[in-house]
């Protein structure tokens, strides 16, 4: 066996002898994560690293991708005592919006809060860091972690995240059990140079009802950090499961998520994405439709500026007949910023009756800006409806003359602009305290855009 190191203080060397093989060995956790933990790091091994030859990552280049050139955060903090030991963009969010079923709040890889409501613990709600439900309820974890469905495309850095887990929490809601506020995960992040990885696993049992958001921050780094996320959710018959992610990492970070939903019988699903910040951001979303009238939502939006990279890809994935899908993904660009969309809709032969849609609109607002948007259509069954849709165009100069003529400058007749195309989208954003949050970081960018 391999020498043993303990990696735990932030900044620790990694060098190109497999350093981080022996923080995997190094691990002392309950059987069960490790088990997975070191199938991950096989797997990683064995899975080629993706190319631009590959038509999922043909605008993305990864080949250089290194882990060893990253440490692994630190796992061994202390939970904060109070608001006032978080960190402080951590309690300005917490500030903004009071009414929350629950709170997990993860430092880098420590988890330093974790609070649910004593009533929805005491109706079976469960949610807590993953590391603590291998020990709590072992039996969750062998039904679901890391169960789902992965792309082949996907399984070279799934198989990463799975082995650098560092962090992450699981939420599991029993049957017909409603919770009345969202459930709000924090992960902030500022070990420059860092890896972190973390998952988010989110059970509603049949008849269950769920808000879930998971944000993500930190401030501008100065050297390279990289970020791995991992979001499996599984919503029973008739559950009804909404989830946000909320990217806005400062400068300096790579991030990576991975998203796998599935969906029961007449279960409900709505999953929204915003991607504001890091210089590269890579989102994979996935939804399959497995029972009969099950329902999805994709949504997404993402504003770019400078030099920034966002990559999202998608798959509607109808296996189970009578299943509705609609996916609206909107972004704006400024700057040199680029974007790429690629969406799927995969009709099973047996998924008669099927209703999907896709729609990407981009909106340029600088000549050096660039989007690309790539909609597919993968149809086996023969009574279906399916259409998809993408756009990339300028600002309008008319639409801006007209504001301007109304006593409007010019970077205030592109702010309404901005947030007018992505009304659209923002109105569907269930919680208005977060909605307006959304609006707020917008408006954010589009100033330090100029």
């Amino acid at each position: 066996m391999s020498e043993v190191t303990t990696i735990t203080e932030p900044g620790a060397a990694i060098d190109a002898q497999g350093s981080l093989e022996r923080w995997i060995q190094s691990r002392a956790e309950p059987e069960l994560l490790a088990s997975r933990r070191r199938e991950g790091w096989a797997d990683w091994l064995a899975e080629p690293m993706p190319t631009r030859r590959m038509e999922e990552w043909r605008y993305t280049d990864i080949s250089g991708l290194d882990p060893e050139a990253y440490s692994p955060v630190s796992t061994t903090g202390d939970r904060a005592r109070s608001k006032e030991d978080l960190p402080g963009p951590v309690r300005e969010v917490l500030d903004s919006d009071r009414k929350r079923s629950a709170v997990f709040i993860q430092h880098n890889g420590t988890v330093e809060h974790v609070r649910v409501d004593p009533d929805l613990a005491e109706r079976g709600v469960v949610y807590a860091p993953i590391d603590e439900i291998a020990g709590s309820h072992p039996e969750i974890l062998e039904r679901f972690l890391f169960r789902s469905d992965v792309a082949q495309s996907e399984r070279k850095l799934w198989a990463l995240h799975t082995a650098m887990l560092s962090g992450g929490y699981v939420l599991y809601v029993p049957k017909n059990v409603a919770l009345p506020h969202p459930v709000h995960a924090l992960r902030y992040v500022d070990e420059a140079g860092g890896l972190v990885s973390s998952h988010s696993l989110i059970i509603a049992e049949s008849g269950a009802e769920i808000t879930c958001i998971d944000e993500y921050l930190s401030p501008d780094l100065d050297a390279e950090s990289l970020s791995l996320n991992g979001v499996e959710i599984f919503g029973a018959e008739n559950a009804v499961v909404r989830y946000l992610a909320l990217q806005h990492y400062g400068r300096g970070v790579k991030h990576f998520s991975m998203q796998h939903a599935n969906t029961g019988r007449d279960s409900t699903l709505n999953v929204f994405n915003v991607t504001l910040g890091a210089d590269l951001a890579r989102c994979d979303v996935s939804a399959h439709l497995l029972g009969p009238g099950s329902e999805s939502e994709m949504l997404a939006l993402w504003f770019g500026d400078r030099d920034q990279r966002f990559d999202h890809h998608t798959l509607q994935n109808h296996a189970a007949p009578h299943a509705r899908s609609d996916l609206l993904f909107k972004g704006a660009l400024a700057g040199q910023s680029h974007s790429v969309f690629r969406g799927l809709i995969r009709v099973a032969e047996g998924a008669q009756l099927t209703d999907a849609y896709q729609t990407n609109r981009n909106l340029l607002l600088s000549d050096k800006a660039k989007a690309v948007a790539l909609p597919n259509l993968e149809i086996e069954a023969d009574d279906v409806r399916c259409s998809h849709g993408a756009t990339v165009g300028q600002v309008d100069e008319t639409q801006l003359f007209y504001l301007m003529s109304r006593g409007l400058s010019r970077p205030e007749a592109e702010r309404l602009l901005v947030l007018g195309f992505f009304d659209e989208v923002l109105s569907r954003v269930p919680l208005e305290g977060t909605r307006e949050r959304i609006r707020e970081a917008i408006e954010l960018k589009i100033g330090l855009s100029r």
